[in-house]
């Protein structure tokens, strides 16, 4: 079997199963609120944890907030920024995730916000100048991603943070995808909010981040007990958080393999685009995570591809949402101007640093013999 669907889930990474194992056969267990000893071992653990992730990630201590992942970290950012806000305008891009358009919308259905989607250019890159030209006085805040979840596009968010401090404007970036794919400093990125989900990078699910640079401006969503500096109520999911930490120092200590990964990755492209000279990269000559290839063979549909795919072991995914058994193109690639027999063609294939670069090889046979196959009842 080869899983190559990273972006949506990753498998535990190795270091996460064993220190898994090993602390559920150890212990201790304990509230890391209680005052006794073993709560107090457990807290020390947690807050160890906080250190390394911050280490990593380029932030300070008190400035990681831990919770249950990405969409929880977004919503408490749009709420931290938004909660009696006066200024009106929210501006996102046309390749966010549904976490960030659909509290865009709600705080504009429900408050009167005014929603702005910013122009996509044919590269997946969100236009700057777009951003420039719609930033105000009345702007409340800026969303947009480190790297798009579908394509792995990377976009220039260190610019957009700098457009954004400009104007004094907060920015919220969802990284979800980019930490634990690529390096990422968040001090020197301008950023004020970024979130990430720890099942993206082989930790456990239900445990993520949000990173705010004034960890004050941050407001309580869940209220209860006063837990994590009183920003996040509730016992602590302490475990969950170790793993994050576990997962990320791997990460750190294994950027070669990233390298590695890439080469394959590029390798494959070239060679199914040299067979296959009508298929089409998506955002093939922009900055993309060295793990994610969103392919199409225009005129076959992409779910007719995966099910080829997973007859012969191999997971991906597709973009499309389906209605009728008609398959849509997403509305990242509509964003990205992408015609509908190329969008309805689309396959993501996303691996992750451990995964063996081989499987690329297997891949490219399995895909090509998909094609192969697949294009001869096209043209009936």
């Amino acid at each position: 079997m080869i899983y190559a669907d990273y972006n949506g889930s990753a498998p535990l990474c190795p270091d996460v199963r064993e220190h898994v194992i090993k602390r559920i056969q150890e212990g201790p267990f304990a509230n890391p609120n209680a005052i006794h000893h073993l709560g107090t071992k457990v807290l020390m653990a947690m807050e160890n944890s906080r250190s390394v992730c911050a280490k990593v990630l380029g932030a300070d201590f008190k400035q990681v907030l831990f919770n249950s992942g990405a969409t929880e970290g977004i919503t408490q950012a749009f709420f931290s920024i938004m909660h009696k806000n006066p200024k009106k305008k929210i501006i996102i891009s046309g390749i966010e995730h549904s976490a960030v358009v659909n509290c865009a919308k709600f705080y504009m259905k429900d408050f009167g916000h005014e929603m702005v989607v910013l122009k996509t250019n044919d590269n997946g890159v969100v236009d700057l100048e777009d951003l420039k030209d719609h930033i105000d006085n009345n702007t409340a805040m800026v969303a947009v991603m480190a790297a798009n979840n579908e394509t792995g596009i990377i976009q220039p968010y260190r610019e957009i943070a700098e457009i954004c401090n400009t104007n004094d404007v907060p920015y919220l970036c969802d990284t979800t995808q980019y930490i634990g794919k690529t390096l990422f400093d968040f001090k020197k990125s301008g950023i004020d909010y970024a979130v990430m989900s720890g099942h993206k990078i082989g930790a456990m699910t239900g445990c993520g981040l949000l990173i705010a640079k004034d960890p004050t401006t941050v407001k309580e969503l869940v209220i209860g007990g006063g837990q994590e500096n009183g920003k996040r109520g509730g016992t602590q999911n302490y475990l969950a958080y170790e793993t994050l930490a576990v997962a990320l120092h791997y990460f750190e200590t294994h950027l070669d393999k990233l390298e590695v990964l890439n080469t394959k990755r590029v390798e494959f492209e070239s060679r199914i685009k040299e067979k296959f000279p009508d298929v089409v990269i998506i955002g093939e000559n922009s900055p993309r995570l060295s793990s994610t290839t969103y392919i199409s063979y225009p005129g076959i549909h992409g779910q007719a591809v995966q099910i080829e795919l997973e007859s012969k072991g191999i997971y991906v995914t597709t973009s499309s949402a389906c209605s009728d058994n008609e398959p849509v193109t997403s509305k990242v690639l509509k964003a990205m101007n992408v015609t509908d027999d190329v969008g309805r063609g689309v396959v993501r294939i996303s691996l992750g640093m451990c995964s063996d670069p081989a499987y690329y090889d297997e891949i490219f046979e399995a895909l090509s013999n998909s094609y192969d196959k697949l294009s001869k009842i096209k043209s009936y």
